[in-house]
């Protein structure tokens, strides 16, 4: 148990030096311009798409994308990727929808967080709002009145709000800017196909 322990640690510890994980990730991806090449080895069409999508409505299979994100989860948000796929030779038209469903799938996916950053703006915004017209009133019963419970009452809400303001603010508006960012990398990163394959970043 105590070997697991440590082995575990060691890990951490490796897995923890920016060096390192500098190093790993351009010897991994990148090029001498600094932009990254993911590889995607594709064995056959039929393990390309979904099976329970047909016709109009035919979408990636799930692990396309799960492979995709992974990949591009170690990279910064300001590195142009560059999306390989191999092995199959694939005509002109089933280029453009594989270009189209990547595309469609990473703008829905912007879509959604852009809403949730919304929500979170409007958020920080009504609680400032509130926390100001707490003070405000707060302001008025202290200089005018001597109500021990509303000026308790109102202090609180003050702090309440402006502490969640800010709260929000620093952590899940920060995470969704973040979030928008490594989306938007993907929405716009360049699509090529080649038919020789490679034995790196292999999907199965």
């Amino acid at each position: 148990m105590n070997n697991i322990k440590k082995k575990v640690e060691e890990k951490i510890k490796e897995y923890s030096n920016e060096e390192y994980l500098a190093g790993y990730i351009k010897n991994e991806f990148l090029t001498e311009k600094g932009n990254a090449e993911i590889i995607l080895n594709i064995n056959n069409k039929e393990e390309l798409y979904d099976s329970k999508t047909y016709g109009n409505q035919i979408d990636l299979n799930k692990k396309i994308y799960d492979f995709i994100d992974n990949k591009a989860s170690m990279l910064n948000n300001d590195i142009q990727i560059n999306l390989h796929i191999i092995g199959i030779e694939f005509n002109h038209q089933e280029k453009e929808r594989i270009k189209h469903l990547i595309s469609e799938h990473y703008a829905i996916e912007l879509y959604k967080t852009q809403k949730q950053y919304r929500r979170y703006k409007n958020k920080i915004v009504k609680l400032i709002i509130m926390g100001l017209i707490s003070l405000f009133c707060y302001a008025i019963i202290t200089f005018k009145f001597s109500s021990k419970f509303f000026i308790e009452v109102l202090g609180f809400l003050f702090s309440f709000s402006l502490w969640q303001a800010f709260e929000t603010l620093i952590y899940p508006l920060g995470d969704i800017k973040l979030k928008r960012e490594a989306v938007t990398q993907k929405l716009i990163m360049s699509i090529s196909f080649e038919n020789s394959k490679v034995n790196q970043n292999v999907l199965y």
